[in-house]
């Protein structure tokens, strides 16, 4: 599989590449990013081949949506999905502050508010910062925060808009399946079209396949895979803090290390297995990496295209660290 591969978004009329850049460490997620070297990431991601770009306002308190429209503005508007998120603004005073940006702008903050006219704000506020006319895809980011008036508020004002031809389509950011799978039951229809799902759908964490990534394929909702590297995990396993976890679990670290055995005796990078296991499910239309430097990018790219035989995804099943329903890629 190759990063520029192109596949329809779902029943959405919009094609993505397969690999998709997820922006948020262009707003300095835990380390900064100098301007210079967020513009080359991009830039390397579009030489590529990368048609699907995922920000968001809290990403650095607005500096990744800036630093994304500064990147993408020259290009042709048609030729890419640019997705951002809305349930936060960034304002003076916010306080909805969170300590894994390293160095966001001094006098904002975002504010969780998930009503109609926050919404319509945020949208506002976003095509603001990234100098454009549009974007492709609103997720409701978070919507476990504030669930009622997610549901009931933030997701029909984002209908509303893809009704009118505003956006092309509406979808979900979220941390948990659980919480998707019932919005998706619980959303007027059509529902949302697209789930951002991060570090749901991964070599180490497969809880995603009890019930969202099925009710997805069932109802066309297409399914952006996120965290696929679980924060670095696989490639190096630790004992220390790694993001999601206080501490890794000693559990989660002899099952990283199992991981790796497989993948060693297959001669397979364990980041190689985790970037493509997802694309097993027909759900799943888009890997989205991050990445603060244009080598980082390319790194994932190359192990999109890694051949990863058949056999190990056999041989991971034998050893029960992955379960025998989860649908794998073909060799």
């Amino acid at each position: 599989m190759r990063a520029d591969d192109v596949v329809p978004l779902g029943r959405t009329g919009l094609t993505v590449s397969r690999l998709g850049l997820g922006l948020a460490s262009l707003g300095g997620l835990f380390t900064p990013v100098s301007d210079e070297d967020a513009a080359a990431t991009v830039e390397r991601a579009w030489n590529l081949g990368v048609r699907l770009f995922d920000t968001a306002p809290v990403y650095g308190y607005g500096r990744s949506e800036v630093r994304t429209g500064l990147a993408l503005r020259t290009r042709p508007r048609d030729g890419y999905v640019l997705c951002t998120k809305v349930g936060r603004l960034i304002e003076p005073g916010g306080t909805d502050t969170q300590d894994i940006w390293a160095d966001p702008p001094s006098g904002v903050g975002p504010r969780l508010d998930y009503t109609r006219r926050a919404v319509r704000r945020s949208l506002e506020d976003s095509l603001a910062r990234l100098g454009l006319d549009r974007v492709d895809v609103l997720h409701i980011h978070d919507p476990d925060l504030d669930y009622p008036v997610a549901l009931a508020e933030a997701y029909q004002a984002l209908a509303d808009l893809r009704a009118a031809g505003v956006i092309g389509a509406v979808s979900l950011g979220v941390n948990h399946a659980d919480v998707a799978a019932r919005f998706l039951r619980e959303a007027p229809a059509p529902g949302p079209d697209c789930v951002l799902l991060a570090g749901r759908y991964t070599l180490l964490d497969q809880t995603g396949l009890a019930e969202l990534l099925p009710l997805c394929a069932r109802r066309g909702v297409a399914v952006f895979a996120a965290g696929v590297f679980q924060a670095g995990l696989l490639a190096e396993p630790r004992s220390g803090a790694a993001y999601g976890y206080p501490d890794v679990p000693a559990a989660l670290l002899e099952r990283v290390r199992a991981v790796r055995a497989v993948c060693a005796e297959h001669r397979v990078p364990p980041l190689a297995a985790a970037i493509q296991f997802a694309f097993g499910h027909p759900a799943v239309a888009a890997v989205l990496v991050g990445a603060r430097t244009p080598d980082e990018v390319t790194a994932s790219a190359e192990l999109l295209a890694h051949p990863v035989p058949a056999g190990l995804w056999r041989s991971l099943r034998t050893a029960g660290l992955l379960p025998a329903e989860a649908p794998v890629p073909a060799e």
